[in-house]
């Protein structure tokens, strides 16, 4: 098996405009997806976060370091063959919403839940237009034909980039109403990550830490926070 590794061969990494947006060159050179198509992305800012990612390799190319990259990339090579099929993934998530699921005890998790969750859904109703109705115990109980019909034409209307993204701030938190709050800037993304782990947080507090779990957690996070940097860089300047 070969052990042959791509190796930095470009001195700089910069940004054109070019048609449709923005690419990044390397010493001239059009830098191009896996499927060999060339990236372009929507906006300077992405692209030259972008740029950052291939100006900071040292040696033999790092993709783990390259998350800008890998999103674009994901955008360009993925979405755009099948937005519509990904649009209807994350919008089902809206039919079940994690915030709509609640315990039935203890009385205090009861409480925190109602406490932490009850406010975005009024966020959802007054600004997606949205009334989720919320149930007890894990059962699956459709929600409203309309509102699922409203969030849904809501993320079929986000564009490659965006939609990216926003799979990842949907999928990471299983959530579509805070997949929407952290794109929307109701709280800051720290605090919707949060809220989406407030059952497991609860956990931990009961029954102490699990160093593996919170291991895992920590790199959900940061590629939460990731998504929500692309989907900000990826709305027009």
């Amino acid at each position: 098996m070969s052990d042959w590794k791509a190796k930095r061969f470009w001195k700089d990494a910069t940004v054109v405009e070019t048609d449709g947006g923005f690419t990044v060159e390397l010493d001239g050179r059009g830098i191009k997806t896996p499927a060999k198509r060339l990236l372009v992305v929507p906006t300077r800012a992405m692209a030259e976060k972008v740029a950052d990612e291939w100006q900071a390799q040292d040696g033999v190319i790092k993709p783990d370091t390259m998350p800008a990259t890998k999103t674009a990339n994901a955008a360009i090579d993925k979405v755009a063959a099948q937005h519509a099929e990904v649009a209807d993934m994350l919008a089902a998530y809206g039919d079940c919403d994690l915030l709509c699921y609640r315990a039935d005890s203890p009385a205090e998790l009861v409480a925190r839940q109602a406490d932490r969750w009850d406010p975005i859904l009024e966020w959802a109703q007054d600004v997606l237009g949205v009334g989720l109705q919320t149930r007890t115990g894990i059962m699956h109980a459709p929600q409203s034909p309309s509102d699922v019909e409203i969030m849904s034409k809501r993320t079929h209307s986000l564009n490659n980039f965006q939609l990216a993204a926003f799979h990842d701030l949907v999928s990471l938190s299983g959530s579509l109403i805070l997949g929407f709050a952290a794109a929307l800037d109701a709280r800051d993304a720290e605090s919707i990550w949060d809220l989406s782990r407030l059952d497991e947080l609860w956990q931990a507090e009961q029954w102490g830490n699990d160093d593996e779990a919170d291991a895992l957690a920590a790199v959900k996070k940061a590629s939460f926070l990731h998504a929500k940097l692309m989907f900000d860089l990826s709305l027009p300047e």
